[in-house]
């Protein structure tokens, strides 16, 4: 299996690269925002690869980042979400807003893939709610609620958030579910909300 290529970008195509490797030319099929993020033709680049075996066929996908692969996989779990629509998601949504629109059930932010009806978009959201990582903006609460196990310090807004966090936590949320959730009122609130607005819109949240 390819995990990885390094190479020269021979040409593009609508939803695709081929990458030149040592001579052999690499048909590696990307969403729009790699191929937007990827150097003129001519220059080196590398993408995290995909490889997926048919009987009648065996077709690379590349991503800017494992983190974007590890999405693609995730997408493709969800009943009727193929590597086709996995794309199409991945070219509107970048794994942070991936995350948001997640951990805020925010079926519309899906729907604006093409390929993606209003029932798909409901059972991406419903079936992921648990089992989406957390990559990009909403990292950063994940952190700090780790950070706060360990006794880190945090400027103001940090603190903000590990408290609202915290308060979930002993209110008999789970950590993980809690970091989603305080997340998703960053989203809404902004990143310098005071830890009772975003405690509330947490509840809310989770409610």
């Amino acid at each position: 299996m390819i995990g990885k290529l390094k190479g020269v970008i021979d040409s593009q195509g609508e939803d695709f690269v081929i990458l030149d490797v040592h001579g052999v030319g690499y048909v590696v099929h990307c969403s729009a925002r790699t191929l937007q993020g990827l150097p003129p033709t001519g220059e080196a680049t590398a993408l995290a690869i995909e490889t997926q075996v048919r009987e009648d066929s065996i077709r690379l996908f590349g991503f800017a980042s494992e983190g974007e692969r590890d999405w693609f996989r995730l997408l493709q779990s969800v009943q009727g979400v193929g590597a086709k629509v996995a794309l199409a998601v991945q070219s509107v949504l970048a794994p942070g807003e991936l995350a948001m629109a997640i951990a805020s059930q925010d079926k519309a932010a899906f729907a604006r893939a093409p390929g993606v009806g209003p029932k798909l978009a409901a059972r991406i959201v419903a079936e992921l709610k648990d089992k989406a990582p957390v990559f990009g903006a909403a990292d950063a609460p994940l952190s700090l609620a780790r950070g706060a196990d360990q006794g880190v310090g945090f400027s103001a807004g940090q603190s903000a958030i590990a408290d609202a966090i915290s308060v979930l936590v002993n209110l008999g949320y789970g950590r993980s579910q809690a970091a989603m959730a305080i997340a998703a009122s960053i989203k809404a609130l902004g990143e310098d909300a005071p830890a009772a607005d975003l405690i509330k819109r947490g509840l809310k949240e989770l409610g």
